[in-house]
C-alpha cells in the first residue's frame, strides 16, 4: 500500500497553547504547504508555514467562510466552545473535511450529565454520582454521600475552561461549592441539570487520548496532567499547571487495554444515538486500587497533555486527522503501516510547566513584560504561547490567564524535569506563577509499584 493522504493546507481554529503545540506539529510533517491558524496568535504566527486570519472562533459562518477562502483540505478544531457552538457542524455542511465533532457528539464534554449517562448505558465505570437541576436535591445527595463516609467531588455540568470541579474534604466545602454554582446559574430550570455530585475516588490520573471515527481508535501516548494552582496538589483548580508523559504507572502496554474498556464502548454508543464521533476523544481517568475509573470526557485535544504528547509522537498526525476526518482512520492506519491501538511513540520522555498570570485562576492581570523567551530557547526547552501578545515595540506581554508552557525532552522523566526546569528558570513576568513539582512524584522517581490497567467492571 502507498503512504496515506496527506492534507496541504490546514485550517487550525484556536490560539491557545494546544493550538500552538498542533501548529508546530503539524507545519513541520511532510507534505503539508501551510497552516491557517483561526484567530490563531502572536505566538502561533511566529511558526514557520503559518499564517493568521482574524476572526471570532466561536462562529460557525466565519469559520467557515475562512475555510473556503484559503481552500484548506482539513479543518481541525482546538477548543471546546468552538465545538459547542457547532462549528464543527457548519464546516461539515460545507463539505470540509473536519477534525472535530459535533456539538451533539461534543455534548461528551459540555454536560457532565450527559457523559455519565453515555458510560452508564456502555458499561464504563464511573463514580457513584446523580445530577441534579435543584439545589435542595444536589445537597440532599452530598449529604447522603458524607454520611457513607464517601468524599464529594462538585462539578459544574457544563463547560468550565477545566475550572468547574471542586474536590471537597468536608460537607461543608460541598455546600459552599453548590451554593456557587446555583447561584451563578441563576434562576433553577426544572429537568435540565446544573450539576454533577460524585463520590470522590482516589488515586493517580491519567489522561489518555484517542483519534477516533467510526472505524477506528488510535490512542496517543498517555499523559498526567497537574490541575491545582500550587506545589503539592495545593491551591484552586486550574485548566492545568502542567503535565508529563510517559506515566510509569499506565506503560504504553496497558494503554491498548484502556482503549477498548473505556473509548470504544463510549464510541459505539453515542454512534447509537446518532452522535457519531469524529475527532479526539479524551478520557481523564483515575487508577484506583479496584483499577481504572472514568472521571471525565473531552472532545478535543488536552490543554497542557498536547504540549507534552505531540512532541512524543513518531508518526505524522496529518493524514491520520484528514483520514478520521473522513471516516476511513483504521484503512489510513493500515496504510502507514502500524496496527493495534496505540500510535508510535519516541522513547524519550516530556515534561511541561506553566507559567500564570498574576491573579490566576480567578482574576488573572495581564500587560506585564515577559522576558526570557529567547534564553529558554536556547536552553532547548520547546516554548508554547498560550495567552501572550507582542506590543508595538516587540516585547512580549501578558495577555491571558496561562501564559505559556515550557517543555523539556530527556532520555526518562527525571533528565525531562531538569531540562523543563532549566527552561523555565531564566522566564520572569510580573506577578508569575508556577508549579515546581510537576513530575516529582513520577512512580519511577520515587520508587513507587505501578498500577495496571484493567476492565472498567
Amino acid at each position: 500500500m502507498g503512504p496515506a493522504r496527506t492534507p496541504r493546507r490546514i485550517l487550525l481554529v484556536g490560539g491557545g497553547g494546544r493550538e500552538h503545540a498542533l501548529a508546530v506539529r503539524l507545519a513541520g510533517e511532510p507534505g503539508v504547504v501551510s497552516i491557517v491558524a483561526f484567530p490563531g496568535s502572536d505566538g502561533i504566527a511566529s511558526v514557520p508555514g503559518v499564517s493568521i486570519v482574524a476572526g471570532d472562533p466561536l462562529d460557525p459562518a466565519a469559520v467557515v467562510a475562512a475555510a473556503i477562502t484559503t481552500r484548506v483540505d482539513l479543518a481541525v478544531i482546538g477548543p471546546e466552545a468552538s465545538l459547542a457552538a457547532g462549528v464543527a457542524d457548519a464546516l461539515v455542511a460545507a463539505g470540509i473535511p473536519t477534525f472535530g465533532p459535533t456539538a451533539a457528539a461534543a455534548r461528551i464534554e459540555s454536560s457532565k450529565a450527559f457523559c455519565h449517562a453515555v458510560a452508564d448505558a456502555a458499561g464504563v465505570r464511573m463514580a457513584r454520582s446523580g445530577a441534579f437541576a435543584a439545589l435542595g436535591a444536589a445537597a440532599a445527595f452530598a449529604a447522603a454521600l458524607d454520611a457513607d463516609g464517601r468524599g464529594i467531588v462538585v462539578k459544574a455540568d457544563g463547560l468550565a475552561a477545566g475550572k468547574g470541579v471542586t474536590v471537597c474534604d468536608t460537607l461543608d466545602e460541598a455546600t459552599a461549592a453548590l451554593d456557587a454554582i446555583f447561584r451563578d446559574a441563576g434562576r433553577e430550570t426544572p429537568g435540565v441539570p446544573r450539576v454533577v455530585v460524585e463520590e470522590r475516588l482516589r488515586g493517580p490520573e491519567a489522561s489518555v487520548i484517542v483519534l477516533a471515527d467510526e472505524t477506528a481508535a488510535i490512542a496517543l501516548p498517555a499523559a498526567r496532567d497537574h490541575k491545582r494552582l500550587g506545589d503539592g496538589d495545593t491551591g484552586p483548580n486550574t485548566g492545568g499547571m502542567g503535565a508529563y508523559s510517559p506515566l510509569p504507572d499506565l506503560p504504553d502496554a496497558n494503554v491498548a487495554g484502556i482503549v477498548a474498556s473505556f473509548h470504544v464502548p463510549i464510541l459505539a454508543e453515542l454512534a447509537r444515538l446518532g452522535a457519531p464521533f469524529r475527532g479526539a476523544l479524551y478520557a481523564g481517568l483515575i487508577l484506583t486500587a479496584d483499577g481504572p475509573a472514568l472521571l471525565e470526557c473531552n472532545a478535543r485535544f488536552g490543554d497542557p497533555e498536547s504540549q507534552v504528547i505531540l512532541p512524543r509522537c513518531a508518526a505524522p498526525l496529518a493524514p491520520l486527522l484528514l483520514a478520521a476526518a473522513e471516516g476511513r482512520l483504521a484503512a489510513a492506519a493500515a496504510e502507514a503501516g502500524f496496527a493495534g491501538r496505540l500510535l508510535p511513540s519516541t522513547p524519550e520522555a516530556a515534561v511541561g510547566i506553566v507559567l500564570a498570570a498574576a491573579g490566576y485562576p480567578a482574576a488573572p492581570r495581564s500587560g506585564a513584560a515577559i522576558t526570557g523567551l529567547a534564553e529558554a530557547d536556547a536552553q532547548g526547552g520547546l516554548v508554547f504561547h498560550a495567552g501572550t501578545a507582542r506590543d508595538a515595540g516587540g516585547t512580549w506581554r501578558v495577555r491571558g490567564g496561562r501564559v505559556l508552557t515550557v517543555v523539556g525532552l530527556g532520555a526518562d522523566l527525571a533528565a525531562a524535569r531538569v531540562a523543563a526546569e532549566r527552561a523555565v528558570d531564566g522566564i520572569d513576568f510580573d506577578g508569575l506563577q508556577r508549579r515546581h513539582d510537576i513530575a516529582a512524584a513520577a512512580p519511577a522517581l520515587r520508587g513507587v509499584v505501578p498500577v495496571t490497567a484493567g476492565t472498567p467492571r
